[in-house]
């Protein structure tokens, strides 16, 4: 009896298993669907900000939702990846990225953590083409934005580094990289 009770319970083992997962598909939607109205409102906010204070703190809370998904394992990997770029490992963080944003390609943030590498390490062209990738899942990623109108400001290319400024700066009316392009003007403030 003892042998038919350990039989069914290896049979049935996996069966639970992906049941219990299958009950979390929706909570895991649910929690992006949370994600996505949240930052939705912190966009609209940011872009009417009355000053430059009330910006920084919108745009600390938007990078916080972009460095940290809901998706527990994505969370666990984009930590590593920090944790890596914290400890100057620029090689073992393009590394994990490189894996990450073949499992998750729709994830902008993995592809604009690694444009910023790139950008560091003097590629240009990777960390466009990765800009790129960012801002067809985010077109509002005013930090890819405003980093590939940096790269294109490097290199001479002042026609693309003033659109990508703009289309930032209509985002972000308060990024410090404005005053590069004074023609741009300075961000309306409410008094």
């Amino acid at each position: 009896m003892l042998r038919i009770l350990v039989r069914l319970a290896s049979i049935l083992r996996p069966l639970v298993m992906g049941l219990a997962l299958l009950s979390a598909i929706p909570l895991a939607f649910a929690d992006e669907a949370a994600d996505r109205a949240a930052i939705d409102q912190l966009f609209a906010q940011l872009r009417v900000a009355p000053n430059a204070q009330a910006a920084k703190a919108l745009d600390a809370q938007i990078w916080t939702y972009w460095t940290t998904p809901s998706d527990p394992i994505l969370a666990g990997r984009m930590r590593e990846v920090l944790t890596a770029r914290g400890m100057g490992d620029a090689t073992g963080a393009l590394r994990l990225l490189d894996k990450l944003v073949a499992d998750y390609p729709d994830y902008a943030e993995a592809w604009n953590q690694r444009a910023t590498i790139y950008y560091t390490l003097g590629d240009f062209d990777a960390s466009i083409a990765d800009c790129g990738k960012v801002l067809a899942i985010e077109p509002r990623h005013f930090g890819a934005l405003s980093g590939r109108a940096l790269m294109y400001l490097q290199l001479g290319k002042r026609a693309l580094a003033l659109k990508d400024m703009a289309a930032a700066l209509a985002v972000h009316p308060f990024l410090s990289e404005r005053r590069l392009f004074p023609e741009l003007g300075e961000p309306m403030t409410q008094i």
